[in-house]
């Protein structure tokens, strides 16, 4: 790859796509909208956007946004832009200011998503990437082959610190690899964030000693900068072994600064990406999106779940879910553990399983453990069994013949 950033769009227009497309270049780079003297010809060829490919896909009557230009017909193309680094430098929040920009509301536009963005190693060597991956999860958690079995605390908020730790006994006792904050779940005065530390990790480092591993528990230190640095030290210095943000709420300067300062591996949660991606017209591919997130520096990826309880179908599900273990460099692979979660059961484990291939990841489920009719133990069980059938190639009603667990939650999964 030469040293440039390329990205590619889908594109609907009411103008003719390629004086969209140069429009577009040109409000990236070093285009304005009336020509000035000072852009020369041998600027526009060093510092200029360039138009890599346009590949026309249909035409519509009808703009899929509203305002802009009026037209007797919309055309919808594919087309991909490129940069030369030096304009941005490997700067993430540039980038994202580069191919991210002001192209959404210019006139031109009546839809525009991001698909992918390809970056030079240049970037490699300024960020540094996920620092535990699959390896250092696994290595924290104990849990040398298969899934991570987790699970969220429920309900999000309301509990007190005291129950959250209750909770959180009943899941060790089961033995749970993974328990997570919820996003919600951050410093309320009902909870306070110190107070469900301090109890939740009494349970889970006395239950370390008899276990001989100690469960992940991705406590969501979400918050101001100076917030995020103490919480992760408390978390470090009560033994703790995960931190968890919400990408969209503290941004890439947050993230990046907390990458730089974490001892401990990062579980990012993607809270607010439905507002990002959901429109057909409007916003971000997955697969673009969540290469500035590696970058910056997760170990975890929330990817949604097969057949979830959001909008997501399966399809997207799984190409998020492969996207994130797609190497991002030839010289650093920067690969991160998809986590998998929404309404999931030990139903959806052949087929994610079959998807994927491998089962590097983690999946997390609420109801389909805490509702086996015979606890909470016997649902973490049942988990474990019916990816243990995925994984081994049986048929989730063939394993359950010998595992009563397993059994027990097909009648309410």
């Amino acid at each position: 790859m030469t040293n440039r950033i390329y990205a590619r769009y889908w594109l609907e227009t009411g103008d003719d796509p390629y004086r969209a497309a140069e429009v577009i270049a040109g409000e990236q780079s070093s285009g304005t909208f009336l020509k000035l003297a000072s852009e020369t010809p041998a600027l526009k060829q060093r510092s200029g956007a360039r138009l890599e490919s346009l590949h026309v896909l249909e035409t519509v009557a009808q703009p899929s946004l509203p305002g802009g230009m009026v037209s007797a017909k919309y055309t919808r193309c594919v087309l991909e832009l490129s940069w030369p680094l030096e304009n941005t430098g490997p700067c993430l929040p540039s980038l994202f200011s580069t191919v991210a920009g002001n192209l959404f509301e210019l006139a031109q536009v009546s839809g525009l998503k991001i698909l992918d963005i390809r970056l030079p190693e240049a970037f490699a060597s300024a960020y540094p990437g996920p620092a535990f991956g699959m390896e250092g999860t696994r290595r924290l958690s104990g849990v040398k082959s298969g899934p991570l079995i987790g699970t969220i605390i429920k309900p999000s908020v309301g509990l007190n610190a005291s129950e959250t730790a209750a909770q959180v006994q009943l899941l060790v006792d089961g033995g749970i690899d993974f328990i997570k904050d919820d996003e919600l779940q951050a410093d309320g005065g009902y909870c306070p964030f110190n107070e469900r530390l301090e109890k939740v990790m009494r349970v889970v480092n006395q239950a370390s000693q008899k276990m001989g591993r100690q469960v992940m528990v991705a406590f969501n230190i979400t918050g101001e900068l100076d917030q995020m640095r103490r919480r992760h030290d408390a978390v470090l210095a009560h033994q703790g072994t995960c931190v968890m943000a919400c990408l969209n709420s503290i941004g890439l300067t947050g993230l990046t600064a907390l990458r730089q300062h974490s001892a401990l591996p990062i579980h990012a949660h993607r809270a607010g990406w439905g507002y990002l991606s959901r429109s057909p017209s409007l916003g971000w591919d997955f697969a673009a999106w969540q290469k500035i997130w590696r970058l910056a520096g997760v170990d975890h990826l929330h990817v949604n779940g097969l057949r979830n309880k959001f909008s997501e179908p399966d399809d997207v599900v799984v190409a998020a879910a492969r996207s994130v273990v797609t190497p991002l460099f030839e010289s650093s692979p920067m690969k991160v553990v998809p986590v998998f979660s929404s309404a999931q059961t030990g139903l959806q484990a052949h087929e994610t399983y079959r998807s994927l291939g491998h089962s590097d990841l983690i999946v997390t489920a609420g109801g389909g453990i805490f509702g086996h009719p015979d606890g909470v133990a016997s649902g973490v069980a049942a988990f474990r069994q019916a990816w243990q059938a995925a994984e081994a190639g049986v048929p989730l009603s063939i394993y359950a013949q010998q595992h009563t667990e397993l059994q027990r939650a097909l009648t309410f999964w």
